[in-house]
């Protein structure tokens, strides 16, 4: 989505899908966190799909089982960034 003018010479990127929004900065100096991420819920439906788009992209899915019932993997963004697709509800 398109950043508001004041900001756009920042850097960086917006993302949007329905009323959600994701912002994205830029630092010089960053490092990847090793675990702190967002995690995203998503229909459980499409979970297994998604996986096997990310995987066809190039990208590396993680499947952790460590909240049974609930299905979610890591993967990471082009930066290094940790993130969580969680499908279903999110664990309590």
């Amino acid at each position: 989505m398109p950043k508001p003018r004041s900001l756009a010479a920042r850097g960086g990127v917006w993302f949007s899908l329905g009323e959600q929004q994701l912002h994205v900065g830029i630092d010089e100096s960053f490092t990847p966190a090793r675990k702190a991420h967002p995690a995203l819920l998503v229909d459980p439906a499409g979970l297994e799909a998604l996986a096997v788009r990310l995987t066809a992209a190039g990208l590396e899915v993680v499947w952790d089982e460590e909240l049974a019932p609930v299905r979610r993997f890591y993967t990471s963004d082009p930066w290094g960034n940790r993130i969580e697709l969680i499908g279903g509800a999110a664990p309590p």
